[in-house]
């Protein structure tokens, strides 16, 4: 079958490999829609340093089961559509076992480490898993960026009324908008782009912005209750950490370069009291990622 692997350092080539087999555990997945990440971007550049050379991308897809081992436990029927997360744990290590298995160091990632679903199809652990109801596989294929930014907006810890900055207005950077503003939050959208702006304002967004000008010391109150940073830049990063007002909690979604590193003012955090976070891929994400899209039905 043709798949889309990561052949060569800079490309994505379309290359036959033979059809999935399957474990115990696992079902056959016919896919149906998959997405490219900026993930998938670091990989073919050799940014991604847990990448596996020749690997089949594709981390974002919904599709169909098609079969079922016949050791495989699983509550999924063959013709559920079902999206995939593609971070598989050892259910063994420290951190699996206390509820952090997002930071497993055997994580097996569908799509960056092991093949993905850039595919017709793709053998995956039950697991795995998440049968959809009443929505596209266009749509299912969201789920796992969208518990990604389920992730990140838990880290935030945003309460009704909190007045939040979101940095940048790609994919990720709308969906922390959508989520902070269903939440009650002010939610104001830094974008150079216009027309991402104007999106920026459809997701929830009560002011947009191409600079940020909080008004007034940090320290007498002026800034956000929350910052996140959906870009990635060293530049907008270290910005952040301007734009939060004293108590507040910066949150670093974006993903860097491997290499890069932000200057920071200690003296800074400590007198403003400065919480900073990051968030990696998508712990406890994907079930209510797919409840919010099957709520949203587009």
């Amino acid at each position: 079958m043709k798949v889309a692997s990561w052949e060569t350092l800079g490309a994505i080539s379309m290359v036959e490999k033979p059809m999935p087999t399957m474990s115990p555990g696992d079902v056959l997945i016919r896919v149906a829609a998959s997405g490219i990440c900026g993930t998938d971007l670091h990989i073919c550049k050799g940014e991604t340093p847990h990448a596996n050379n020749k690997v089949t991308i594709g981390h974002e897809f919904a599709g169909y089961v098609e079969d079922i081992h016949p050791e495989t436990v699983t509550l999924a029927k063959v013709g559920d559509l079902v999206a995939i997360d593609p971070n598989i744990p050892c259910n063994q290590c420290t951190f699996c076992r206390n509820k952090k298995y997002h930071l497993c160091p055997t994580l097996r990632c569908i799509g960056v480490t092991c093949n993905g679903g850039m595919a017709k199809y793709v053998a995956v652990p039950s697991s795995a898993i998440f049968i959809t109801h009443g929505i596209s596989p266009e749509v299912a294929s969201l789920a796992e960026p969208l518990s990604c930014v389920v992730h990140a907006v838990d880290t935030g810890a945003i309460k009704s009324g909190d007045r939040v900055l979101v940095i940048g207005a790609g994919p990720i950077g709308l969906m922390v908008t959508a989520l902070c503003a269903t939440g009650g939050a002010h939610v104001t959208v830094s974008e150079l782009n216009q027309m991402r702006r104007e999106k920026a304002l459809e997701f929830g967004a009560s002011v947009t912005t191409d600079k940020v000008d909080i008004g007034g010391d940090p320290i007498k109150g002026f800034g956000f209750d929350v910052v996140f940073e959906c870009v990635g830049l060293p530049t907008t990063m270290e910005a952040a950490l301007g734009y939060a007002k004293a108590g507040g909690t910066v949150v670093w979604v974006g993903v860097a370069k491997p290499g890069v590193t932000v200057p920071v003012s200690p003296f800074m955090v400590y007198r403003h009291e400065l919480t900073i976070k990051s968030t990696y891929t998508n712990a406890f994400g994907m079930d209510r990622a797919v409840k919010i899209l099957a709520d949203n039905k587009k």
